[in-house]
């Protein structure tokens, strides 16, 4: 036999790389057919029969029964026939068992580099038809070795990557721990499948609670996004396909015991669970949960929105570092600007006197303006006079002098700004220089600059 004991290897081969045995089989067949149209020719046709229940392996080589023979590796005359088969014809096939310790050492070596070649290649797909369908669920692992900040994780038949900016801060592993991730991609490439893992992905986040929460499982619960600051804060939305099930509640579990053992596999990360609704002003609410919001001004054109709370909850609807927000507007998909009251009312308040420095506008049209969603004299300046004309009940005309009047208003209040803004600054200066006597020639000459551009 070419191989000893070739069913032994092919059992164990099988068993540790998770290769079907059928397609060692079929590999070793090639291997053998190809060293042996070496030793007797390119057009020989070759069958190798192997036996499952005891590993032998048998070769044979078919030829056909000619007058004459003009291929002598696929022919052979009537009277060679007669050798191995008395009652052979012409055109008949006949297969001459043949020894493989015939194809020679060169032969033989060549079968063995295909058999290896094949078995790297039947590794690596089964590898990758193993996990493939493994994308987009959490798997387990074994953290094997260290590759230039990347951790190389151990999975049994494969090895995956779990790279730096896939991992969460100030996690630490040696080798030997046991680690939870989140399978990312798994890449069919020529050294063989890679598989890319995650611990920062919002989708993990959201595959644990579908481990934890059986209702979620069940599909009773729905999850409708996550996002994250790895390490720190998340917020995932929720919702119920049955009226009586809390989906909230169901996730936070009795003495939130569910969210707890997630927030323990994410080393501490914060987790708001938020009630999801069609209604996007009240999602926009629960997302900026716990802050409590006055009014939400809508713009869905842009798909963004000013949210107005109480001056004691603005920092908290921000957040620390702007996370609370910026959350927001990556689970909701819009963009948020959180005011306080007291800064809406300031704008309002200037807008409005913005509005009523224009000849033809008092209170009411300002009002009627500022509804429309004129809050400016910028506002009044970029719109089309049949726009405005329609919003103030006024002809094109009109509406043209009003616009190139909120121009000239624009103007001024700017020039106004920067004079405001220049007393300022020499304000700031002359107390510094009284403070200071060496910077007072730095104000003079300010004084004689300003005074003679």
């Amino acid at each position: 036999m070419l191989i000893t004991d070739i069913k032994r290897v092919i059992d164990q081969v099988s068993r540790e790389k998770g290769i079907d045995p059928e397609i060692l089989i079929n590999t070793l067949k090639e291997a053998i057919i190809s060293a042996a149209r070496k030793k007797i020719g390119p057009r020989a046709d070759i069958e190798v029969h192997y036996d499952g229940k005891t590993g032998d392996v048998e070769v044979f080589h078919f030829k056909e029964v000619v007058e004459e023979v003009e291929f002598p590796d696929s022919e052979l005359t009537l009277e060679q026939g007669y050798e191995y088969d008395p009652e052979c014809e012409i055109g008949d096939s006949l297969g001459i068992r043949i020894d493989t310790e015939e194809f020679g050492r060169i032969a033989a070596q060549s079968a063995k580099q295909v058999i290896i070649q094949k078995m790297r290649e039947a590794e690596r797909n089964a590898v990758y038809e193993n996990f493939i369908h493994k994308k987009g669920k959490i798997i387990n692992g074994i953290v094997q070795r260290f590759d230039r900040g990347s951790i190389i994780i151990n999975l049994g038949q494969a090895e995956a990557v779990l790279r730096p900016r896939e991992q969460m801060p100030k996690e630490n592993y040696k080798r030997g721990d046991r680690i939870r991730a989140y399978v990312m991609d798994v890449l069919e490439e020529s050294k063989g499948a890679q598989i890319i893992l995650s611990r920062t992905h919002p989708e993990f986040l959201m595959e644990l609670f579908k481990t934890e929460v059986p209702e979620v499982a069940e599909g009773i619960v729905k999850l409708q996004g996550a996002a994250r600051v790895p390490g720190v804060r998340a917020k995932i939305a929720v919702s119920s396909t049955d009226s009586d099930v809390d989906p909230v509640g169901a996730c936070v579990g009795m003495k939130g015991n569910r969210v707890q053992n997630i927030v323990q596999e994410l080393r501490g990360e914060k987790i708001d669970i938020v009630q999801w609704s069609p209604d996007i002003a009240r999602f926009v609410c629960n997302a900026l949960s716990p802050a409590e919001i006055s009014r939400v001004i809508i713009d869905e054109d842009n798909r963004s929105m000013e949210v107005i709370v109480n001056d004691e909850y603005l920092s908290i609807a921000i957040g620390k570092g702007g996370q609370n927000v910026s959350l927001a507007c990556e689970i909701t998909g819009w963009h948020l600007e959180v005011t306080s009251e007291e800064d809406y009312s300031r704008e309002v308040k200037q807008g409005y006197d913005s509005l009523m420095r224009l000849d033809n506008v008092g209170l009411p049209m300002a009002e009627t303006l500022f509804k429309a969603g004129y809050a400016s004299l910028l506002d009044i300046v970029e719109t089309s006079p049949e726009e405005l004309a329609a919003v103030m009940g006024i002809s094109e005309e009109v509406a043209k002098d009003t616009i190139a009047q909120a121009d000239l208003r624009l103007m001024e209040e700017e020039q106004e700004a920067a004079r405001a803004a220049l007393e300022e600054k020499q304000q700031k200066a002359e107390q510094e220089a009284v403070e200071d006597p060496m910077q007072k020639n730095d104000v003079d000459a300010m004084d004689d600059k300003d005074a003679n551009p």
